[in-house]
Formats: C-alpha cells, sequence, structure tokens
C-alpha cells in the first residue's frame, strides 16, 4: 500500500543519504533532501534543506547546491554554486554560479567562473569562461564567447514560427539592457550594443550598434490633457 511504500522510500533515502554523508558531503537536513541512486557528488559538498538531485547528476568537489534547487541528469564540476535554481540535462564548469530563481534547461553549457543571476534561463546555448548574465534574460540556441557583459532584461530571439536559428556572440562584446537579439545574427569580438536595441544585422568588430527609435520631446504636452485643469499640474 502507499503508506508502506513511503515507509520504503524514506528507509532508502535515508541509506543513500548517509553514504553521501559518509563520503564527506555535508547534508544540512537529510530528511528533506532526496538524492536519486546514481547521483555522484564530490567530497566537501553542501547540500541545503529542500534540495532534489535526481537522475544521473554529477557534482563536484566544494561545491554548494542551496535551499529549494532541483538538478535533473545535471553535471557541476568543482566550486560551483546554485541558489535556488533549476538546472536539466546541463552542464556547469568549474567556479561558476547561478541563481536565485534562474533556469538551465537542456544542452546549456556554462563556462568557468559565468556568473548567471536571477530569473536567467539558458537552453542549448554555450556561455564562455567569464561572461556574466545577471539578470532577467533569456539566452536560447546561441554561443556566447569569454568575458561579455550581458545587461538585464536581454532577449536573444530564437524563433520565428517555423524554426530556431542560432546568434553568436564573440568575446568581450558589450550587450546593453533590454536588448534583443534576433537569430541569426553574428555580433563580433570587441563590439556594443546600445540599450534598448533590436538587432537584426551582424555587429562588426569593435563596433557599437543603435537601433531604436530616436527620442522626441513634446513640450507642454500635459497642457492637452484632462487633468491640465488640475491645479496641482499647474
Amino acid at each position: 500500500d502507499r503508506v508502506a511504500l513511503a515507509r520504503a522510500t524514506r528507509l532508502m533515502q535515508q541509506r543513500i543519504n548517509e553514504q553521501h554523508m559518509r563520503n564527506g558531503v555535508t547534508l544540512i537536513d537529510p530528511a528533506t533532501t532526496y538524492i536519486d541512486t546514481e547521483v555522484k557528488i564530490g567530497a566537501d559538498t553542501v547540500i541545503e534543506p529542500g534540495v532534489y538531485l535526481k537522475g544521473k547528476t554529477v557534482i563536484g568537489e566544494d561545491c554548494h547546491i542551496g535551499t529549494h534547487s532541483e538538478l535533473v541528469d545535471a553535471t557541476l564540476e568543482n566550486d560551483v554554486t546554485v541558489t535556488s535554481s533549476t538546472i536539466e540535462h546541463a552542464v556547469m564548469h568549474a567556479h561558476s554560479d547561478i541563481g536565485p530563481n534562474s533556469h538551465l534547461r537542456p544542452d546549456a553549457d556554462i563556462g568557468e567562473y559565468v556568473h548567471l543571476g536571477n530569473f536567467v534561463e539558458i537552453k542549448k546555448a554555450k556561455i564562455g569562461a567569464r561572461t556574466k548574465v545577471g539578470h532577467l534574460t533569456y539566452v536560447g540556441n546561441a554561443t556566447l564567447g569569454t568575458d561579455i557583459n550581458v545587461g538585464c532584461g536581454v532577449v536573444f530571439v530564437n524563433y520565428d514560427g517555423v524554426q530556431k536559428w542560432e546568434s553568436k556572440i564573440g568575446d568581450h562584446a558589450f550587450i546593453g539592457s533590454n536588448s534583443n537579439i534576433v537569430a541569426p545574427v553574428d555580433v563580433a569580438d570587441h563590439s556594443f550594443i546600445a540599450a534598448g536595441s533590436t538587432i537584426t544585422k551582424d555587429v562588426p568588430f569593435h563596433a557599437m550598434a543603435i537601433a531604436r527609435a530616436r527620442q522626441t520631446n513634446k513640450d507642454d504636452f500635459w497642457k492637452r490633457l484632462p487633468l491640465a485643469k488640475d491645479p496641482d499640474w499647474n
């Protein structure tokens, strides 16, 4: 019955967790840590409460897996930090970090010393070493080089309704906040994309791309509105 199944599951989970702890893994709260039988974890890794490690996940040494993280068939090298995030069929190389509240989807490959901040989603993309993707960003079907800064709210637009397209970003590029990278485009090394741009063409080496409407200020526009009669606006 279901009661007996739950008891058996709890006993099996206890055995699995105890074996990892004997191997040098720290489980802050073993009772709320769920580890599948084929998971491998390196010594001196810390697992916080409420973590699920599923499938054939492999975690290196000196990693830190934060509360409410879920890893499914994930591979983490040494000294990786995961903060309240989900990683599925993806790889994080040494010294990288992610989270909180971010998502690595299948075929994401995250390089060494990469920083992925909060609310970042990566799918079928390779991120080069030391690149920073700080917040509120979607990267899909793309290759990013090394030492890139990706600003807040950047979207890699990879789907045209029929098929997925790939974009490439060169080393040391700077992607301004709230930009749209409409695939397929190549952004060369050491190039810049101005904030708020929608990029549909390649950006050459050392160039800065600006693709947005020019700002126009309408003086005294408030006088055309009903609130112009409001004394607080005069």
